[in-house]
């Protein structure tokens, strides 16, 4: 692994290509879970900006991978509280690197989320 300043940066090529495959499949089917879908779309076009920091890619990244992925603490498929634990990761990325976000990548994400409906 590198060293980033204090970051340490992982593959983020392949972090990269697993959200871009599974996050619009994931994504229609969190929608009408998460209240704050249009965060976590413009967090998903932040990630791969490649105008964002590192750090913040590197976090958001990750953020979204565990969003995708069908393994974590709570299986997404359990009615009601499948995404509690995906809202959670998302929330303390976004807020981690909220500044990063900018409002290009708002529009993207309203635009986006439009086309989903």
């Amino acid at each position: 692994m590198t060293r980033a300043g204090n970051f340490e940066s992982c593959d983020f090529a392949s972090d990269e290509k697993d959200v871009r495959d599974k996050f619009w499949r994931t994504a229609r089917k969190a929608a009408r879970h998460i209240p704050f879908m249009e965060d976590v779309v413009a967090a998903y076009y932040c990630a791969l900006d490649k105008q964002t920091p590192l750090r913040a890619k590197g976090i958001l990244l990750a953020a979204l991978a565990y969003f995708v992925l069908p393994v974590d603490a709570i299986p997404d498929m359990i009615f009601g509280i499948g995404f509690t634990d995906d809202i959670a990761v998302l929330t303390a990325a976004i807020a981690a690197v909220r500044s990063n976000i900018t409002p290009a990548h708002r529009l993207a994400a309203r635009e986006a989320l439009a086309r989903l409906d």
